[in-house]
């Protein structure tokens, strides 16, 4: 009889105020779905009307030719193309391992409040104004002299240095704690550690947050505007201690021009902006999904 009355399942009443929790998390899950829903619909509306506007100006000729001389219309963005690049570059070989080491330090070497301050430092960096680091580099490297490419590859670096520690701290944290213990276990070093087992096992995520602060400081006009606007010829640029011409800069100059011919162009080259952004995006999702996989596999173990 005992056994009988413990083997019957109670039916537990409603707690008071049951039905309105579901009715406020319906309501919320809906919002966050309309949310979402717009912010795809504002993506799309602009993609579009980038494509609808700036497709019909882009041929070869627009990628391989320069701009056309001062007062004559067409030619093409071949030297801003090439000029944004080296800007890129030269930013990414500033800030990608001065991040990356900022990121191992924090992660592995660092005290707890040590590490917390970084990180601060590195969000308060994150969310400083662009057009305020443009003006700083201005001050720090333009006011006396000339505008150079230089001047625009630190300001582009340090844009770009707290999005890459950021994501590197985020993945560095993700790698199993059991492969460090199995490490010191075998007597090895904190540095070998980090050397040969660390930063392999996270080389993807690594590499997906580099990517994707290359991505983010592809389209940044402000500091540039600031540090490398002024081109002293239209040819195709090699020299970063002269300006450069860059693909943002080129675009709001376009965009200013009373010529629809210039208008036109600018539309173009904002569309081969988004297109290398959106590869940029899918070669970091590539590297996402690997690094993840590898991290996964590492939690089985």
């Amino acid at each position: 009889m005992e056994s009988s009355v413990l083997a019957t399942p109670r039916v537990l009443a409603p707690t008071p105020g049951a039905r309105r929790r579901r009715l406020v998390n319906r309501a919320m899950e809906m919002l966050c779905a309309i949310a979402a829903l717009i912010a795809i619909c504002v993506l799309v509306v602009v993609v579009v009307s980038v494509v609808i506007k700036g497709a019909p100006a882009i041929n070869l000729g627009f990628i391989t030719h320069d701009p056309a001389p001062f007062g004559q219309t067409g030619g093409g963005i071949a030297n801003s193309i090439v000029g944004s690049a080296i800007l890129i570059g030269l930013a990414t070989l500033m800030s990608v391992p001065v991040a990356i080491l900022v990121a191992i330090y924090t992660t592995e070497f660092a005290r707890p409040g040590v590490s917390q301050g970084i990180r601060f430092a590195l969000d308060i960096l994150n969310g400083v104004p662009t057009i305020v680091t443009g003006v700083f580099i201005f001050g720090l490297l333009v006011v006396g002299g000339t505008q150079t490419g230089w001047a625009g590859a630190v300001a582009l670096a340090i844009v770009e240095l707290p999005i890459v520690a950021r994501g590197a701290q985020e993945v560095l944290e993700l790698v199993p704690s059991s492969l460090h213990e199995a490490a010191l276990a075998l007597g090895l070093k904190r540095w070998r550690v980090v050397l040969r087992i660390v930063l392999p096992t996270a080389a993807g995520g690594l590499i997906t947050g580099a990517v994707l602060g290359v991505a983010r400081v592809a389209g940044e006009t402000a500091p540039l505007l600031f540090t490398s606007s002024i081109f002293s010829n239209v040819g195709l640029p090699t020299n970063p201690s002269q300006a450069l011409p860059n693909i943002p800069v080129t675009i709001f100059s376009l965009s200013e021009s009373p010529s629809p011919q210039d208008h036109a162009q600018a539309w173009a080259a904002a569309l081969v902006l988004i297109l290398f952004v959106l590869l940029l995006s899918v070669v970091a999702r590539a590297f996402h999904e690997r690094s993840r996989g590898r991290l996964q596999g590492g939690n089985g173990l």
